[in-house]
């Protein structure tokens, strides 16, 4: 059993679960102001959804550069502990006393790795690859991504055929096939749960096309086209035939506002939408550019930002929900039907690409009984000691996440340093 203190008798130990951009951003903030942080991912790495964005918007810049930065201020801080391949199991006791029980899945490899490789040279074992969304094959041993925190390899055993011949080919003796899960038991005196988001899942709305057609993709894939360590290495090509686009339509509320999918709206999907058809345009000067909406929302100083990129970038806006999208069969091109609000007419048009504005869902899994939630499925509010950071409590683009993981982290400190005076 670990009990975590700073040594300063100050401040007691706050537990971050979620290692997104919203986790590491209360872990950072709340260990650089002299608390004991754990910080708990159930993936392989730390990053979430922005690991694998292309851009941040309004700027345009790549995440890689915040993200590098705030890796090494957790690299570098002693006060903050990383679990990956974790989640929490259990949470008890009081405010001020919590007792979380962590459980480890085995990386099975260990921190001898120096990424030379080998083992994933003789893998044979293939599996889809998560952080491309499934577009392409990778092994069942692997880095999980080029920047990947902490940088070292991992094997899926599910997907492994016993043929042990990465720990034949591996020089350091650093791949441990016969680890087992482990747990921990922590004494903490607050918690943030930063447990992030998922994208909707677009095979449920069967009017759109997604999972019937190839050329059909969501708003989260085309990021991953067109990052230079994507897929396509940065080039936004139909996956039906690897061709250019000459045409691309946007929908936006793909099962968004949409009282048999989601009923809210996410908030980001209309400028993330912009960001990627500045994409588009970048690489194809020529190509057609729609985005078909309900409303448009660009809130605040993201309506500059909005105006600027439609001029830009002849951006075509048809005010209208999509109602189907359908396959000329020949083609593999995408008839697109749609109400236009504004001339009263259906209408249909072709399209090389559709791409699905897809929304928000929070996820949730894990949150303890303490923790409420709204009528939506964000986390509202918790029970004192416990609080919700980032796209877990609503949505919100990247740089509120990072404001709102702040707060978290002062509430949680507060907390800590003082206990239920603070409640």
């Amino acid at each position: 059993m670990a009990n975590f203190n700073t040594g300063n008798g100050k401040c007691g130990a706050i537990l971050v679960v979620g290692g997104g951009i919203a986790g590491i951003t209360s872990a950072i903030e709340a260990a650089e102001a002299g608390c004991q942080v754990v910080l708990v991912e159930k993936s392989a790495y730390l990053g979430g959804h922005v690991a694998a964005f292309h851009r941040y918007f309004p700027k345009l810049c790549p995440p890689p550069c915040g993200l590098e930065i705030d890796f090494r201020r957790i690299q570098n801080n002693p006060r903050i502990d990383v679990y990956t391949l974790a989640e929490l199991e259990s949470l008890s006791g009081s405010p001020g006393d919590y007792e979380a029980v962590i459980g480890i899945a085995p990386r099975y490899v260990t921190a001898a790795c120096t990424l030379c490789g080998d083992c994933e040279h003789v893998c044979q074992a293939e599996i889809p690859d998560a952080f491309n969304c499934g577009i392409t094959k990778t092994k069942a041993v692997r880095l999980p991504h080029r920047m990947a925190f902490p940088a070292q390899y991992v094997i899926d055993r599910d997907a492994c055929n016993g043929c042990r011949l990465c720990v034949d080919a591996c020089r350091y003796n650093a791949i441990d096939l016969d680890q087992q899960p482990t747990t921990k038991t922590l004494h903490v005196a607050s918690v943030v749960f930063a447990t992030g988001w998922a994208p909707y899942d677009a095979t449920k709305i069967d009017n759109l096309g997604f999972g019937q057609y190839p050329n059909v993709v969501t708003n989260v894939m085309l990021e991953r086209l067109a990052a230079l360590d994507g897929p396509t290495a940065g080039k936004i090509l139909r996956p039906s035939d690897g061709k250019p686009p000459r045409a691309v339509a946007f929908v936006q509320c793909a099962g968004s506002r949409d009282q048999n999918h989601l009923p809210y709206c996410s908030g980001v999907c209309c400028t993330a939408s912009l960001k990627q058809a500045t994409y588009i345009r970048s690489q194809y000067p020529d190509a057609k550019i729609t985005m078909f909406y309900i409303d448009l929302r660009t809130p605040g100083h993201l309506e500059d930002f909005a105006a600027r990129t439609i001029t830009a970038n002849d951006i075509e806006l048809i005010k209208g929900k999509v109602g189907k999208v359908q396959e000329h069969p020949g083609s593999r091109d995408l008839l697109v039907t749609a109400e236009n609000v504004l001339s009263r007419r259906k209408i249909t048009r072709e399209y090389d690409l559709v791409v699905l504005a897809t929304g928000i869902v929070p996820q949730i899994s894990g949150l303890p009984a303490g923790m409420s939630l709204d009528d939506f499925g964000f986390a509202a509010n918790g029970g004192p000691g416990m609080y919700a950071a980032g796209c877990v409590k609503r949505p919100a683009e990247v740089a509120v996440s990072i404001r709102d993981a702040t707060g978290a982290a002062l509430k949680a400190m507060q907390y800590a340093a003082n206990g239920a005076n603070h409640g």
